[in-house]
């Protein structure tokens, strides 16, 4: 059986409200909810929140949370494994046993139930042995990266590989983070990330993690371009 936790809980300090936010005319975890319903692979979709206000737009979007979190586990420094933990935890005392598990973002309208297929197949093809994280690529070698200090004077990161040309060096990735996926057995562990990780690369343009205003403006210009495709 596969599982759905869409982690979304109240407080947001940068954007309040975030995950349920108008977005292009529709909440914010609207679109998270639509992308795993329409991918058909999951038997439970679960909302993980703390707060009433989420419950209520969750309701009105047609889905039913079964339990509320923990109110220990909804603070700003909690992780995201502990809550995947206990909500496998919470439905197994309920007579509910999950295999694989899914972490969809709720701030991730960009997605598309297409990703979720796609990223399933690389996670069985590798029977679930390993977890597995979304990237996308950057635009740039990171090689040529440089640091800047409190009076604008930039420094090379590595100085030598400025004069290497971008096709001699290796493509560079950056977990861009809307979804992850992971068998039950993998969020026993403290920290279920120090060996193995299968990818999923997006496409750099829907791969937008939104924690500012800026991030909301620009995922919302971008989302109002694929429609028009």
């Amino acid at each position: 059986m596969r599982l759905a936790v869409i982690p979304a809980r109240g407080g947001s300090r940068r954007i309040p409200k975030k995950n349920i936010i108008p977005f292009c005319g529709r909440p914010m975890i609207s679109y998270a909810l639509e992308a795993v319903n329409n991918s058909g692979l999951f038997d439970k979709i679960h909302v993980s929140t703390d707060s009433e206000e989420i419950c209520d737009v969750v309701a009105k979007l047609g889905y039913e949370i079964d339990f509320m979190r923990d109110s220990a586990l909804a603070d700003d420094f909690t992780g995201l494994v502990p809550v995947l933990r206990w909500v496998v935890n919470e439905y197994q005392s309920q007579g509910l046993d999950f295999q694989d598990v899914c972490c969809m973002m709720p701030n991730a309208p960009l997605i598309q139930s297409s990703d979720l297929l796609e990223a399933i197949n690389i996670f069985d093809s590798y029977s679930g042995r390993y977890p597995l994280l979304v990237y996308a690529r950057y635009p740039v070698p990171v090689e040529w990266a440089f640091r800047r200090d409190d009076e604008g004077i930039m420094t090379a990161i590595s100085p030598e590989s400025l004069l290497v040309r971008s096709q001699d060096l290796m493509h560079a990735y950056y977990e861009c983070g809307p979804f992850s996926l992971w068998r039950a057995e993998h969020l026993q562990k403290n920290n279920p990330l120090t060996g193995k990780v299968l990818s999923y690369v997006m496409p750099n343009e829907r791969a937008v993690d939104i924690d500012t205003p800026e991030d909301l403006a620009y995922a919302e210009r971008l989302f109002k371009l694929m429609e028009k495709t």
